[in-house]
Order: C-alpha cells, then sequence, then structure tokens
C-alpha cells in the first residue's frame, strides 16, 4: 500500500470528501451493496443511504466484495426513501434518480448543473427507482447506452455516476 501511496483507514476517515452521497433503494443483492462501499472508498465520497430492505453492514456478502470499505465508508440506514431524500434537502443536496425516464439528464451533462453537493438514488436491480421517489426527486440521470441492452447491473452504474460526479473535483 504504501507503494501504491494508499489512504490509512485513519486517514480515509480525516479526508476530505467529495460532496456526493449514492442512496441505494431496495437493493436486492447484497453483493451489488458492497461494490458500492468499494466504489464509494474509491472515489472519496461522503456518504451512503441504505434504504428500504437493502442489506446493510454488518453483512457477510456485503463484506465479500466491499473488501473493508464497509468499515471506512460512511453509512445511515432509512426506513424510507422519502425520509432520506427529506433529510438530503435539509443538508442543501440536490436529489437524482438514476433511472430512464422522459426528460432525463444525459449522465455527461451533470457538470453542466453547477450543483455542490448532489445525491444520487439507485434503484432494485429489477425494477429500478421506485416512480414515487422519482416524483420526489429534482431529476433523473441516464447512461447513455448504445447497444441492444438498455440496462446495467447497479454496482456498475454506481461506478460510472459516482465516477462522472468526482472526475473534475480535486
Amino acid at each position: 500500500m504504501d507503494e501504491l501511496n494508499r489512504k490509512s483507514v485513519d486517514e480515509f476517515k480525516e479526508s476530505e470528501k467529495h460532496k456526493v452521497i449514492a442512496v441505494l433503494e431496495n437493493i436486492r443483492s447484497a453483493y451489488n451493496v458492497g461494490s458500492v462501499f468499494r466504489t464509494a472508498d474509491a472515489f472519496l465520497i461522503e456518504s451512503i443511504y441504505i434504504t428500504g430492505y437493502t442489506a446493510k453492514p454488518p453483512h457477510k456478502e456485503i463484506a465479500k466484495t466491499a473488501l473493508g470499505a464497509q468499515e471506512t465508508v460512511d453509512w445511515k440506514y432509512f426506513e424510507t426513501t422519502k425520509e432520506v431524500i427529506g433529510a438530503l434537502r435539509k443538508d442543501g443536496y440536490k436529489v437524482f434518480a438514476v433511472e430512464q425516464v422522459t426528460d432525463s439528464i444525459s449522465l455527461e451533462k451533470i457538470h453542466n448543473l453547477a450543483v455542490e453537493k448532489i445525491a444520487f438514488i439507485f434503484g432494485n436491480e429489477v425494477s429500478g427507482v421506485d416512480h414515487e421517489t422519482i416524483s420526489l426527486c429534482d431529476s433523473c440521470v441516464e447512461i447513455p447506452q448504445f447497444g441492444v441492452k438498455h440496462s446495467l447491473n447497479i454496482s456498475v452504474a454506481a461506478g460510472i455516476v459516482l465516477w462522472e460526479a468526482v472526475k473534475n473535483k480535486k
């Protein structure tokens, strides 16, 4: 780790984080949750908010894919996504569902929004972000896709979206 110039756990916890929060709404697979923790650690995002029946640490399957990131990344659990959105708005966050809908914003354009604090809601592997949740969001962000399939695994989608959110921030 020294050769890779990686942070220690203490250095990570003390580091200034990007004002980005990943919200996991009703994610079926704890492995997917663990993967998002690992991505959140890699990109130094502020926190993960977990809601609904999404698995939360401590959990064997989360630990298997998170590789310890469940110990470094701050996270909170909320019973409902409505509760999450209320807390995010109170803290000054703009909230975006990651979903393919009419009038969604193409992901590469999120930098045009000039938003300082941003949260992304990632939904269930089969049904996506709940329709009621979408109606509570500021807007939706969509990852451009060009092949036959027009969906991505939630952990892959989170990786793409979170990277896009932090790549230009120092």
